[in-house]
């Protein structure tokens, strides 16, 4: 890199240094927010937090409860993923640009992974509920569109990555369509496929409790109910819980990658 270059690098940092500065002063002063008191209050905030979000003797009383609910939510969000994962695999078979069939297949498959990817789960939940009320149906439904659509669009990608060796070999034999795609599209592309499933079941516990907030269902129910009641010990525990589960399948979910990749 010359020094024209270097400059020019420079000068575009510091640009942007500056504009990221002026949005922050210009947002403050849009919300009337003062840096000053917000730091001020840091040191009061930490000192409630230490005095409530403790983990008493008497919260482990309503443990068997809370885990039942987590158990709940565990097993909502593995069947919207493996499920949504079925169909996934189809619609990415039909979207992607080595294996699609005709164009207007490609072309609906791709819709509906970019409509069901773009809209939040938690906007699909909002959506679900005007139909469905608050249960566990709409809560498996809001996941199960949400994760059908990035796995979607993943295995889409992850096909179109495939070499085309096997591919055209097959072919050239009289290979039918769809022994091609078992013999050589889908063994290439399932170690990726089976990460990516895997992904989404970390995502979609972490998701399912912001989800049973609005749902009525799952730990995300349970935690609202305590919140409501201000008993910030059983909140504190149902966090604990969740962050304990989402690192536990985190580490099964790695040793599994590492397993099959």
């Amino acid at each position: 890199m010359n020094e024209k270059q270097f400059r020019k690098r420079k000068w575009k940092g510091l640009g942007f240094f500056i504009v990221i500065i002026a949005m922050t002063w210009f947002s403050a002063h849009l919300t009337a927010f003062n840096f000053i008191d917000g730091f001020a209050t840091i040191p009061a905030a930490f000192m409630w937090m230490a005095e409530n979000l403790m983990i008493t003797a008497d919260t482990f009383d309503k443990l068997p409860g809370i885990l039942d609910r987590l158990f709940e939510t565990i097993l909502m969000s593995i069947a919207a993923t493996t499920m949504a994962a079925v169909l996934a695999f189809f619609l990415g078979i039909a979207g992607s640009n080595t294996t699609s069939i005709n164009g207007f297949l490609s072309v609906v498959a791709r819709f509906v992974a970019s409509v069901a990817r773009n809209i939040p789960v938690v906007a699909w939940a909002l959506i679900l509920l005007l139909s469905f009320g608050q249960n566990s149906v709409t809560g498996f439904l809001a996941l199960f569109v949400g994760t059908l659509g990035f796995l979607t669009r993943a295995f889409i990608e992850s096909i179109d990555e495939v070499g085309l060796s096997a591919y055209e070999a097959l072919t050239a034999t009289g290979a039918t369509y769809f022994q091609v795609v078992g013999k050589a599209v889908v063994p290439q592309c399932m170690p990726q496929m089976v990460s990516w499933i895997l992904f989404m079941v970390e995502t979609n516990i972490r998701s399912a409790t912001l989800v049973g907030i609005l749902t009525g269902t799952g730990i995300g129910y349970t935690f609202d109910l305590y919140y409501k009641m201000l008993d910030y010990h059983a909140v504190t525990l149902i966090t604990a819980l969740i962050v304990i589960t989402v690192i536990l399948i985190e580490l099964a979910s790695n040793h599994i990658r590492k397993v099959i990749l």
